[in-house]
C-alpha cells in the first residue's frame, strides 16, 4: 500500500514490525471500509484527474479515483490502477488544487509500479530478519542467551531501517512524478505545497506527544524536507501562478458540503453550515443533514431551494428525488429522477435510483421502464450490487426466475458471498437458454465461485497451525 499520509512507529511498534517483516503483506484497506459511491463526486474526481492521468502516460479509461468513508487524512493505491481518497482528506482540503496535488502524487505510485516493487523492499528486509533469527538462535543454543537476543534485536532494527528507507525512496519518487504531471497538465503546484504544510502541522502535533526523530522511523520523508525541495521545483514551473477554473472550485465546495452532510454527525454539519448561510453548498449540506436526521420536510425544503436556483442541475434533482423516495413518496420521486437520468445520459447510479423508485410504486405499469433503466445501469457499471438486486426484483415480478437468479448471483459475487453466488448461478444455468449471453455469464460466475471455494478448501487442508477450519467458501484464519 502506498499513501500520502505519514505513518509513525513508537519503539514497541518498531520491534513488532521487525518481527512481522517476514510475513508482510500488502493489503487493501478499501476491502474492509465503506466505499462511497456518488455520481457527482465521481464525475468531479474523474474530471480533475483526467489531465494528470494523461500526463502520467496512463489511460483515463483504466484509472479510477474512488472515495472511502474514513475520517483520516489519507490517500493510497493498493494494486491495480485505483487511487483511493479518504473522505477525511477532502474534508481537510481547502480547494480543488490541493486535491489535484494529492492525486498527482498517488498516480506517481501507479506509474512507478511501486505496489509491485514493494516486494523488493520486503524481500530485502526479510532476508536480514531471517539471517538475524538464525544467528541469534545459534548463539542462544550455544549458551549465549543475552548475545543471541541482541543479535535478533539488531537484525530487526536493521531490517526495519532497510524497509523504511526503501519506502521513503518510493515516496520521494512519487513526489517528483506528481510534480512532473502537474507541470505537463499546466496545473499549479501551490495546492501540493499547501497540503504538505497541513501534514507538517500534523507532524508537529505528533512530536508533542512522542520523541522527535529525523525521519528514520517513518515510511515517508518528513514534510519539512518535502516542502523545501518541492517548493523549489514548483516555483520554477511556468504553471506556478496558474489559477484553477472558478467553476471547478465551486464544484469542489459543493462536494465538500455534500460529503459533510452525508458522513458527519448532523449536528456538526448544521454548525458548520448554519441557517444564516444561504449559499448553494450550505443548502446542499443541510439537505443531507436533515434527511439523515429523519426530517424529510426540512430536507425537501433545502432541496427545493437548490432546484429553484438551478432547475437543470441533475445532482440537485437527484437529491430531491432521493429524499422523496426514501421518505415514502416514490411516485413523486420519479419525475425529478427521470430528468436527472436524462441530463446525465443515464448515469448508472442515478438510473439505479430511478429504477428503485419505479419498483417502489408497486405499479405493474412501471416495471417495464424499471427493467429498461436498470439494464442500462448494469451495462455501464456492473459493480453495483443494489442495481442487480433491483433488477432481480423486476425479473421475479414477471416470473423469469432464471434471470432473477442470475441477477442475484451477480449481487452475491460482488458482495463476496461465494456459496450463494454459486447456488444462484447454478439455478440460472438450469433455466436459461444455453445459446444466450446470460447463460455464458452464469457459467462464468459458477466457474469463478467453484475456483474460489476449491482454493479455500485447499488452504484449510494445508493449515497445520492448529487454527479452526474456516466456514464454507471462506479463507482460513
Amino acid at each position: 500500500m502506498h499513501s500520502l499520509c505519514l505513518f509513525r512507529f513508537t519503539a514497541p511498534a518498531r520491534a513488532l514490525l521487525g518481527l512481522l517483516l517476514s510475513l508482510a503483506l500488502l493489503i487493501q484497506p478499501a476491502n474492509a471500509q465503506q466505499v462511497l459511491r456518488d455520481a457527482e463526486t465521481e464525475a468531479f474526481l474523474n474530471e480533475i484527474s483526467a489531465p494528470l492521468i494523461k500526463a502520467a502516460g496512463l489511460s483515463p479509461n483504466n484509472v479510477q479515483v474512488l472515495l472511502i468513508n474514513d475520517r483520516s487524512i489519507n490517500a493510497f493505491v493498493a494494486g491495480g490502477q485505483i487511487v483511493w481518497i479518504h473522505s477525511g482528506l477532502i474534508t481537510a482540503a481547502d480547494n480543488a488544487n490541493q486535491l489535484q496535488g494529492v492525486i498527482a502524487h498517488e498516480l506517481g505510485h501507479i506509474e512507478g509500479g511501486h505496489i509491485i516493487r514493494s516486494g523488493e523492499g520486503i524481500k530485502a528486509a526479510t532476508g536480514i530478519t531471517l539471517l538475524s533469527l538464525l544467528l541469534g538462535a545459534a548463539a542462544i543454543a550455544a549458551g549465549g542467551a543475552e548475545a543471541g537476543m541482541g543479535i535478533i534485536s539488531a537484525g530487526q532494527q536493521a531490517a526495519l531501517g532497510k524497509y523504511l528507507a526503501f519506502s521513503r525512496t518510493q515516496e520521494s519518487s512519487a513526489d517528483l512524478a506528481g510534480a512532473r504531471y502537474l507541470h505537463a497538465a499546466g496545473i499549479s503546484g501551490k495546492g501540493s505545497i499547501a497540503f504538505f504544510k497541513k501534514l507538517q502541522n500534523l507532524e508537529y502535533r505528533y512530536r508533542l506527544r512522542e520523541e522527535a526523530d529525523d525521519g528514520y522511523a517513518t515510511t515517508h520523508p518528513l514534510s519539512t524536507d518535502r516542502i523545501s525541495y518541492l517548493t523549489e521545483v514548483y516555483q520554477k514551473d511556468a504553471a506556478w501562478n496558474a489559477k484553477t477554473p472558478p467553476e471547478l472550485e465551486a464544484r469542489f465546495a459543493r462536494i465538500k458540503a455534500k460529503l459533510s452532510g452525508f458522513v458527519d454527525d448532523p449536528a456538526q454539519t448544521l454548525r458548520t453550515y448554519p441557517e444564516t448561510d444561504q449559499s448553494l453548498p450550505a443548502h446542499y449540506a443541510r439537505a443531507y443533514a436533515w434527511h439523515k436526521s429523519a426530517y424529510p420536510d426540512k430536507a425537501l425544503s433545502e432541496a427545493a431551494k437548490l432546484v429553484k436556483a438551478q432547475p437543470h442541475d441533475p445532482y440537485f434533482l437527484e437529491l430531491q428525488g432521493q429524499v422523496m423516495l426514501e421518505s415514502g413518496r416514490a411516485e413523486a420521486a420519479i419525475p425529478p429522477l427521470r430528468e436527472a437520468v436524462r441530463l446525465t445520459n443515464s448515469q448508472p447510479l442515478i438510473a439505479t435510483l430511478l429504477g428503485h423508485a419505479l419498483i417502489a410504486t408497486e405499479k405493474e405499469a412501471n416495471y417495464a421502464e424499471a427493467e429498461r433503466v436498470l439494464r442500462a445501469a448494469v451495462a455501464k457499471d456492473r459493480e453495483n450490487p443494489f442495481a442487480w438486486y433491483q433488477l432481480g426484483v423486476v425479473y421475479a415480478n414477471r416470473g423469469d426466475s432464471a434471470r432473477a437468479a442470475l441477477a442475484t448471483a451477480e449481487r452475491y459475487a460482488l458482495e463476496g458471498n461465494t456459496p450463494l453466488a454459486l447456488r444462484n448461478a447454478e439455478a440460472a444455468l438450469a433455466g436459461i437458454d444455453k445459446a444466450s449471453p446470460d447463460y455464458l455469464r452464469a457459467q462464468d460466475i459458477a466457474l469463478a465461485a467453484r475456483g474460489e471455494m476449491d482454493n479455500a478448501r485447499k488452504g484449510r487442508k494445508k493449515d497445520k497451525g492448529g487454527n479452526d477450519e474456516a466456514p464454507e467458501g471462506k479463507p482460513a484464519t
